[in-house]
């Protein structure tokens, strides 16, 4: 068994640890987001002694460049960028379908609507690279290969995620291709996977849409669970459903996925988001918002137990001679470096200063796990 359920606090956290290929994970985990195979602006190193246990990277951008059969070629993901520690790969299903409904570089200025970058037929999905506009085809045996060949612990499958503004009908057709392909995806990783040891052998997700649906998240997670994956992904949810009406799913899925398996809840959120998901048995977070932020000079203080954003750029901030906050034990504020110091470099365009606020938020985050694990959030 990949995992193991240790307990089940009052507060409906579940404390567990899950076996990968390169290591076991405490959970809940947070994931650093490394979409190219790089977490921005932060060495492997740096991630490890920020406690790290595993970073996230992305199936679609990897194979547009620089390929997954370079990356396999060069000893697989691990070796190419040089971090020892599980990695989970998205299908890379989502960005097909946002990132083809912008212009690729080299388009001309007309727009082109999302019918003619993306062609969704049983077999697979059809779409033009943001790169460059060229054609490709990702069928769900493809996208599983592609990550096999990657050589990562935990492998998603290739699902539809519709817009939240889909209707229900919409909805509905795509958690129907996503149940398909998840069929010929397990099937083919089965097969491809059969003849590795099990301490060996990468975990398979399904990925569980439906968007605020009830019906139709109890009807694609009933017929997941027959095909027994590793563990199960809650996705679509955090796409843009700005107004949060995404709890009462989440308490949803907390209530009728597997307890014998991980749960993940795919691109939640800020620190109170994952405090609160937590509670509603979710076990595996990962979010760009700690290193997008702090490109933008914005970064988390703690009080108590909730989280506030600062933003750096604020003028107040200029003269601001002490650390991010005073009880945070992040190389940034061990370090010393004052709120105007950061403020100055953001200002003058340093990447010292976008490392720095990085480090910081990634550190918050990692830090809430901990915390978290330790039952210290129990209201």
């Amino acid at each position: 068994m990949t995992f193991r359920l240790i307990k089940k606090l009052d507060n409906g956290v579940r404390v567990g640890k899950l076996s990968t290929p390169h290591g076991e994970i405490e959970t809940p985990f947070f994931m650093p987001v490394g979409t190219v195979g790089s977490v921005k602006g932060v060495s492997p190193s740096e991630l490890e002694n920020l406690g790290a246990q595993i970073v996230l990277s992305n199936t679609y951008h990897l194979y547009l460049r620089p390929g997954e059969g370079l990356i396999k070629k060069l000893g697989g993901l691990h070796k190419f960028m040089n971090w020892k520690k599980p990695i989970l790969t998205d299908s890379g299903g989502y960005q097909v379908f946002s990132l083809s409904q912008n212009k690729s570089q080299n388009e001309e200025a007309n727009s082109r609507s999302i019918e003619n970058l993306v062609k969704i037929t049983l077999d697979g999905v059809e779409f033009k690279s943001h790169l460059d506009g060229s054609k490709h085809f990702f069928t769900p045996e493809k996208v599983i290969q592609i990550q096999l060949d990657l050589g990562v612990d935990v492998l998603m499958p290739l699902d539809v995620c519709p817009s939240g503004k889909a209707t229900k009908e919409e909805v509905k057709k795509a958690v129907d291709l996503t149940i398909g392909w998840a069929k010929r995806s397990k099937k083919y990783f089965t097969e491809k996977t059969k003849n590795l040891p099990l301490e060996k052998r990468p975990l398979l997700h399904g990925i569980v849409q439906g968007g605020l649906y009830e019906d139709l998240r109890r009807y694609c997670t009933e017929e997941l669970v027959r095909l027994d994956f590793d563990g199960y992904s809650v996705g679509g949810l955090a796409v843009d459903f700005e107004t949060r009406d995404m709890w009462k799913t989440v308490k949803l899925m907390g209530e009728i996925l597997p307890e014998d398996k991980q749960r993940y809840l795919m691109g939640v959120g800020t620190p109170d988001d994952i405090i609160h998901a937590t509670k509603l048995g979710m076990d595996m977070f990962d979010c760009v918002l700690p290193t997008r932020l702090a490109r933008h000079g914005s970064v988390y203080i703690k009080n108590d137990n909730a989280y506030e954003l600062i933003n750096l750029l604020n003028s107040k901030y200029r003269e601001d001679g002490g650390v991010i906050d005073k009880n945070c034990t992040c190389p940034t504020c061990m370090g010393g470096f004052s709120r105007a110091y950061i403020s100055h470099l953001l200002r003058s365009n340093e990447i010292l200063g976008l490392r720095l606020a990085t480090l910081h938020n990634l550190h918050q985050y990692l830090e809430l796990m901990i915390e978290i694990r330790k039952t210290n959030y129990t209201n």
